[in-house]
Formats: C-alpha cells, structure tokens, sequence
C-alpha cells in the first residue's frame, strides 16, 4: 500500500523478492532537476489506436490493458506497449513540482527490458482522452471492458523534449530494468476529472528516490 505497515518504507519488509525496493541504487521516480541537454534519443512512438481495451481497478491504480497497440522504438530496440496506469499525485517531481496525476505507458522488449513513458497532468481543461476510462473503470477491485477507441498518442504533449535516465519500476518489486523516459510539458485534466480519481485513490505514489550516480538527460525533442 501507500501508507502505514505496507507502505513504500516497508515494501523491502514485506517479501524476499522487494529486497532492491531499499537496496536498489537505481531507484524510480526522481526529482527530475538539474537535467544536462544532451543529444540523446526520445523514443520514436509507432502506436496504434485500438478498439477498446480491459481497465483494470487492481486495488492501487486504475490500469488499462492494451493488445496490439505498437510501441516504441528506442536505442535501436523494438517495445511493446502492454499497459498504462496512473498515480496520484504525480510520482516524479520537475525541479521539485509535483502535478496532480501522472500516467505511465509501460512498453516491454522482447529481452525483458522495459521502456516506460512518463506524462504529467496540470489542472486546467478537460482532457477527453479521460473520460470512457474514467466512466468504466470499477470503483473497487476488478475489470471491465471498454469499447471505444483508446490512442494513447492523445495522451502526450505536442512538445516532445523529454527527460531520459536509467531507474526502476515504481511499485514492488522495484525491478531496475526501466528506461524512463518523462515528457517534460504537461498535459491538462479538468479539476473534476482529477478529483474522480483522488475520490478512488486519494495517494498512491512512491516518494522520489536518491539520484545517486545517475544523470538526469534533457532531450531537445
């Protein structure tokens, strides 16, 4: 959980397998400060809007399960996407601001390599992209259909500068296999839409980690 004796303090506590979640030194999200620009590659998106998909209350976020959506290409390696969730607030900080809600786009390489896409929400106009899965998603744990088309390339700012480093998943059991990649231009949710989620998940983000010896990269778009 997000608090209390199974909250993120505790999660290497709670099995053998979080160990890294406190040992780990490549830990995700950050505070995304102090970023060098850097000639680095964004990852070239080549997602395909669906018909539907499976969103899924599994009792910490809303998610929605995606097939044969694309991916991304990045650093020559072909991912999948295979879900988006969201947080809130936000996980990661930009020089120390938190947004209300953040959604992740988690893509997975055929070698187990996962590529996730980070994109903030500032309060201000109704984002469209949000309502069928806010409409369907079950208020308490379970799944349910959606049948409308879901692009997830709605989701992300027309402005691609992005933040790229080397981190972990954000949940146990804190795996460092991720390549993040965090939009640095928010996109906007109504102050309704934000607080349906808030109403089903008042807090259900990990606090930002040690940056340690990793550098934070800025991409010119």
């Amino acid at each position: 959980s997000y608090g209390g004796e199974g909250g993120p303090e505790h999660w290497a506590d709670l099995s053998s397998e979080n160990t890294v979640c406190s040992a780990g030194i490549q830990q995700s999200p950050i505070d995304l400060a102090g970023a060098m620009t850097a000639n680095v590659a964004a990852p070239k998106p080549a997602w395909i809007p669906v018909k539907g998909g499976m969103i899924v209350n599994n009792g910490h976020t809303i998610q929605v399960d995606l097939n044969g959506g694309g991916g991304i290409k990045l650093n020559g390696l072909d991912y999948s996407l295979k879900q988006f969730h969201f947080h809130h607030p936000s996980e990661h900080t930009i020089d120390g601001k938190q947004y209300p809600l953040e959604v992740h786009f988690v893509h997975a390489a055929k070698d187990g390599q996962l590529a996730v896409v980070g994109v903030m929400f500032l309060e201000g106009s109704a984002n469209p992209n949000l309502d069928a899965i806010w409409a369907t998603a079950p208020g308490r744990e379970g799944k349910a259909a959606v049948a409308v088309d879901i692009d997830v390339a709605k989701f992300v700012p027309k402005d691609g500068s992005a933040f790229r480093y080397e981190g972990s998943l954000t949940t146990p059991p804190c795996s460092e296999t991720v390549h993040w990649t965090v939009m640095s231009m928010p996109v906007t949710a109504s102050a309704g839409q934000i607080a349906a989620f808030g109403s089903l998940f008042p807090w259900n983000a990990r606090p930002v980690q040690p940056l340690n010896r990793r550098y934070v990269l800025k991409t010119s778009g």
